[in-house]
């Protein structure tokens, strides 16, 4: 074999990373469901992956708080508390409360049209039912708004949150009359960003997580039954 031979192995690292993200999009899409078992010995046959980099991978999700892994038990997909989810919503309205105030005051011109070619494309995805497209779309549509909201601390802050925001966000999702309402809320803060209206693209922006924090309760609440009729307990 000649020195000069580039020989490319697949780095341990990415194919860690590619598995955290199958498994996060697979809870965040519904795949996976609140309290599943995740079972190893499959998802290493599946993914064709060793048990030592689905088990890093598996360690990633717990402390994003995805998964959960109990002793003797393994791992299973978390279940959110409505605890949890009113502590993740409190922290939604102040962030994105704030991002989208700052946006309408400090955003240049380039990123109000790429706000607004984003809303259209969530406009877009809603109207094809795409569960994954709208997810992926309103993430861009975050990504843009913190972008632009010109604090650096608030931009390393929330994308923190971004996993279990997704998990709620799909779970809310799951309310028939969401999305039209969600995408209305949107375009409403979009409308005070045009305006340049810190206070309203403000007020907007906490009225939509508001209302999306009300849709994942209802959703979190009839879970809670169905498990509560079936015998079963536990959550986050």
């Amino acid at each position: 074999m000649s020195e000069n031979t580039v020989i490319a192995f697949e780095k341990p690292a990415t194919l860690r990373e590619r598995v955290e993200e199958f498994l996060r999009e697979s809870i965040m899409q519904g795949n996976l469901r609140a309290g599943q078992k995740l079972r190893e010995a499959e998802l290493c046959e599946q993914l064709q992956v060793s048990r030592p980099t689905l088990r890093e991978a598996l360690r990633t999700l717990e402390a994003e708080r995805l998964i959960v892994i109990e002793p003797h038990r393994g791992p299973s997909v978390a279940r959110v508390t409505r605890k949890a989810a009113l502590d993740l919503y409190a922290l939604r309205g102040l962030l994105e409360g704030y991002a989208a105030r700052e946006f309408a005051r400090h955003a240049d011109s380039d990123l109000v049209e790429q706000l607004r070619n984003q809303v259209a494309e969530l406009a877009r995805q809603a109207g094809l039912a795409d569960r994954a497209g709208l997810l992926n779309a309103k993430q861009r549509f975050y990504q843009i708004l913190l972008e632009g909201c010109d604090n650096e601390l608030v931009a390393q802050m929330l994308p923190g949150l971004l996993s279990r925001i997704n998990l709620l966000r799909a779970t809310s999702f799951s309310k028939p009359d969401r999305t039209p309402q969600s995408i209305e809320e949107i375009q409403e803060i979009l409308r005070c960003i045009d305006n340049r209206d810190p206070a309203g693209a403000e007020a907007a922006a906490r009225r939509h997580i508001w209302h999306a924090q009300r849709a994942a309760l209802d959703v979190l609440a009839k879970e809670d039954l169905v498990r509560q009729n079936k015998g079963e307990t536990g959550g986050t």
